[in-house]
């Protein structure tokens, strides 16, 4: 009886564990912390990214948190912030490019410094989804200045 029972056990974790790796492996080997949230306007990114709002802005920290998940391949438009931008990267891969420097590859653990009023965009690789935090800092001086799209030539390069 008790080898009947080890080898069952045996069976069912080896069977659980395959189950969780053939899950893991179908997915954008992104892990979600947060809940997926709205998809984006078109207006503003191409592809399919998603916001959840986390800290709204007030008059007393006036400071902006939100977490966006970027599928592979999305990417914002260009973009600016009149007091810059700070994103921590918690999950998956992609890339944010400020104008006129080369795109940087960004990875589960990069943080990336956007500057006030510089042009950038970020978004996620090709082949895996990203996720990340962003920290809109002095909110009282406004948001976001949406630009035109990245083009695919400059996603690619």
């Amino acid at each position: 009886m008790k080898i009947a029972l080890k080898l069952f056990l045996l069976f069912a974790i080896v069977g659980f564990s395959f189950s969780a790796f053939a899950q893991k492996s179908t997915q954008n080997e992104v892990d979600a912390i947060f809940p997926q949230g709205q998809k984006g306007s078109e207006r503003f990114f191409t592809g399919n990214a998603y916001n959840y709002g986390l800290v709204p802005s007030d008059t007393s920290l006036t400071t902006l948190i939100g977490n966006v998940y970027f599928e592979p391949g999305a990417r914002s438009n260009w973009h600016s912030h009149p007091a810059g931008q700070i994103l921590i990267i918690t999950s998956g891969e992609g890339y944010h490019q400020i104008e006129g420097q080369p795109k940087e590859l960004l990875k589960k653990g990069s943080v990336a410094i956007c500057p006030p009023n510089v042009r950038h965009w970020h978004g996620a690789s090709h082949e895996v989804g990203m996720q990340q935090l962003y920290v809109l800092p002095n909110t009282e001086k406004g948001i976001v200045e949406w630009m035109e799209a990245v083009t695919d030539e400059q996603y690619n390069k």
